[in-house]
């Protein structure tokens, strides 16, 4: 359960804490779009862990995030934001532009090695904000009093990002036609996860718990959306059973872990 932590509304984790953990994950993707633009042309294996680590998402955001909300805020509160967060996201990648381009259904990752003329700025701007926001719940959930929501966000980021990072080279590789203007592209994105956790450092501790944990289900919201993404488009792809039994086996992981760390 989480705990209600007296005194002054700050974050737990200090500068020096967070943004060490948010640059490993940022060259955790970036590891992924270098085996994705030497996989460009057999993109199978993002194809393949994409599914997977969607389900991941879904189950840590279902059995991990939304429980330990609830139990503190209250299961009215913690769905609502949930549902708001998922609202939200498929508003914009329906009528704005696609959230997570890198695995987008409305990409066929097989024709990479086609060039993917005028792709690249939305693109990278898409993929800035997607990390803008991973890098801001990531630090929004070591502030004191969401104690267990720390490894859960970690997780659900981390396991996401090295699938996303395989189809994120491909496709920038595409997009440029050149292996170091991929790489350069895609560290620029992933700069932008320091910039979020810098955001939440500077504003979290101007909101109230409730604040922060119904914006902390807002995430969780997303991460239902990202996951339920990430399969669907595989799914499109393949037409068979494979995405969903990997997505099922990611969200049967994600909550067997619950109940091994959390009890």
């Amino acid at each position: 359960m989480l705990r209600q932590a007296a005194g002054p509304h700050t974050l737990e984790w200090g500068k020096m804490n967070v943004y060490p953990i948010l640059v490993g994950l940022a060259f955790v993707t970036l590891a992924g779009v270098l085996v994705g633009i030497r996989l460009a042309e057999t993109p199978s294996l993002a194809q393949r862990a994409l599914p997977f680590s969607g389900g991941l998402l879904v189950g840590i955001a279902l059995f991990w995030i939304l429980p330990e909300i609830a139990q503190s805020y209250g299961w009215k509160q913690g769905c609502a934001g949930l549902v708001a967060g998922f609202g939200l996201l498929w508003l914009v990648d329906r009528y704005v532009h696609p959230v997570c381009p890198a695995c987008s259904h409305t990409h066929d990752h097989a024709g990479c090695t086609e060039s993917l003329h005028g792709f690249a700025a939305p693109l990278l701007i898409a993929a800035g904000v997607h990390n803008l926001f991973d890098g801001w719940s990531l630090a929004a959930s070591q502030e004191a009093g969401f104690e267990r929501l720390r490894f859960a966000f970690l997780a659900g980021i981390g396991f996401h990002k090295l699938p996303e990072g395989l189809a994120l080279g491909a496709l920038l590789l595409a997009a440029f036609g050149a292996p170091w203007k991929a790489l350069l592209g895609a560290a620029g994105a992933q700069s932008m996860m320091v910039a979020g956790g810098a955001l939440a450092l500077a504003v979290g501790p101007h909101l109230s718990k409730e604040w922060t944990a119904l914006l902390l289900s807002l995430a969780a919201g997303a991460f239902v959306y990202l996951g339920y993404h990430a399969i669907d488009s595989q799914y499109r792809q393949r037409r068979d059973a494979i995405p969903v039994v990997s997505a099922l086996t990611g969200a049967v992981g994600a909550a067997a872990l619950r109940l091994g760390i959390g009890g």
